[in-house]
C-alpha cells in the first residue's frame, strides 16, 4: 500500500477498519500469484471491486457517525442555551415573568436558541 492510498487507509475511523482493508488490499498479492493466466484480469477486477466496495462501506458508516455525533452536538447546546435563559428568570420572579420564562422556552424548542446551525 503506498502512496495515495496510504492518506486513504489512514483516513478511516476506527483500526479495526484500516486493519480490514490494509489486508483486502494485501490480499491480491496471495491471489494472483496463484491464479491461472487467463483468470487474471477477472480476478483483479473483483478484487479492485471488492476494495472499492469497502471503502465506500467504511465511508457510508463514517458518515453516520458524524451525523450522530452532531446531532449529539446540537442536542447538547440546545440544551445548555435553555438552561442559560431559564437561569436568567430564577424563582422568587412574578408571574408574568414565568409566563414569559415558559414561552420563552418554548420559542427555544422551536429556534434552538442558537445564533448559527452546524
Amino acid at each position: 500500500v503506498g502512496g495515495a492510498h496510504n492518506k486513504t487507509i489512514a483516513s478511516l475511523h476506527m483500526d479495526s477498519w484500516r486493519t480490514e482493508m490494509i489486508a483486502e488490499i494485501n490480499r491480491i498479492n496471495q491471489v494472483l500469484p496463484n491464479t491461472p493466466a487467463d483468470e487474471k484480469t477477472e480476478s483483479i477486477k473483483r478484487w479492485v471491486d471488492s476494495v472499492i466496495d469497502g471503502m465506500d462501506h467504511y465511508k457510508a458508516e463514517h458518515h453516520r457517525y458524524v451525523k450522530e455525533a452532531v446531532t449529539l452536538l446540537e442536542l447538547a447546546l440546545w440544551k445548555a442555551k435553555l438552561a442559560e435563559k431559564d437561569e436568567n428568570f430564577a424563582e422568587g420572579r412574578t408571574k408574568k415573568v414565568k409566563v414569559d420564562a415558559e414561552s420563552v422556552r418554548k420559542e427555544k424548542r422551536v429556534t434552538c436558541g442558537a445564533d448559527t446551525v452546524i
